[in-house]
């Protein structure tokens, strides 16, 4: 294995100070950047601004970073699930979901997670590491439908605010001018409410918030989500009042449907209480069904009659359609447990 370090994924400050390590100009920072975000490049040999003798002095310290995916899998519907190699040794998956009016890549911040929530399989396959920027950011430049992107989800596999400090790194690669140089409006960060993480993401980023609600009442919450024991979701409603929404930002509410358990006249109206006069709107997602839980989706018509009950009460809710359920890409899928040899 490559113990070089990779050039791909740190900001302008971190190649500022490699640069001013290795004894080059300050604008080589700027020249590198330029090469690893804007120019497509895949090798220090294409940073041809750049001295044949620096390049030289580079490779011997770096290299560039970028890893394919090892395997892909298409859905009946065009959803593609791709499988990218962590320099762990772990694997991660990300989701490429084209539609008709924008194509979105959600992808992963952890392999595997440690929130253990009770209807995830990413949880089911416990917690193994953190992926750094350069490997969050190499789903999107590595992928091969790169260039039809329009939309990003943080919503793969971990939680993205346990691992804060590189996620904040991959927003400003992706939004900054040196960059990819992406909307902010374009992105869309998901958490289950991590308080403290979550203050310095509203503080620090301009992407959108997306919050694992799933009940609005916390004895429910608790049995779905543990960390209902550590961070309240009357808590996390208190945080997100104090802050005021700007016009580039949207928060939104992620609600999975469970029969019988949440989808009752009794939450939609506890959810119009507890969300009155805060800036949203809410996400409807049928519940996939995971080995070793008895939860059940709603059906259907519950789920639009619930939906249709928020809309008149003066909420915005909409219902996320489900995709790639078929090569287990859809919400709350994604799992690598078991995966021994993926080029096979």
């Amino acid at each position: 294995m490559c113990n070089k370090e990779r050039l791909f994924g740190k900001t302008i400050d971190e190649l500022r100070d490699i640069a001013n390590k290795e004894g080059l100009p300050a604008y080589t920072a700027t020249q590198m950047a330029g090469w690893l975000y804007a120019q497509n490049a895949s090798s220090i040999d294409e940073m041809t601004n750049l001295s044949t003798r620096a390049r030289d002095h580079m490779k011997e310290h770096y290299e560039f970073g970028l890893a394919s995916p090892a395997t892909v899998r298409e859905s009946r519907d065009g959803t593609r699930k791709y499988l990218f190699p962590c320099r762990s040794g772990k694997f991660v998956e990300a989701a490429y979901i084209p539609e008709s009016n924008r194509n979105t890549l959600c992808l992963s911040s952890q392999a595997g997670c440690k929130m253990g929530c009770l209807f995830c399989m990413t949880g089911k396959q416990g917690f193994h590491g953190n992926l750094s920027a350069g490997e969050i950011l190499n789903q999107i430049r590595s992928l091969p439908e790169r260039e039809q992107i329009t939309n990003l989800v943080y919503m793969g596999m971990g939680e993205p605010l346990d691992n804060l400090g590189e996620v904040l790194k991959s927003l400003e690669i992706l939004t900054a001018p040196w960059g990819f140089a992406m909307s902010p409006r374009r992105i869309t960060v998901s958490t289950i409410g991590i308080i403290p993480a979550m203050r310095r993401f509203i503080e620090t980023s301009q992407a959108h918030l997306a919050v694992s609600l799933h009940t609005p009442f916390s004895e429910e919450r608790r049995k779905l989500m543990p960390v209902e024991h550590i961070h309240p979701v009357r808590e996390v409603l208190k945080v997100l009042r104090e802050y005021e929404p700007g016009k580039q930002r949207r928060i939104s509410f992620e609600y999975i449907m469970f029969k019988g358990l949440n989808d009752t006249p009794r939450h939609v109206r506890e959810l119009v209480r507890t969300l009155h006069g805060l800036k949203c709107r809410i996400n409807l997602i049928r519940f996939h069904p995971i080995p070793g839980t008895s939860l059940e989706s709603s059906n259907d018509h519950s789920i639009e009659i619930f939906r249709q009950m928020l809309n008149e009460k003066g909420i915005i809710t909409t219902l996320r359609a489900s995709r790639g359920q078929d090569i287990q890409a859809a919400c709350g899928l994604l799992s690598t447990t078991g995966l021994a040899n993926p080029g096979e």
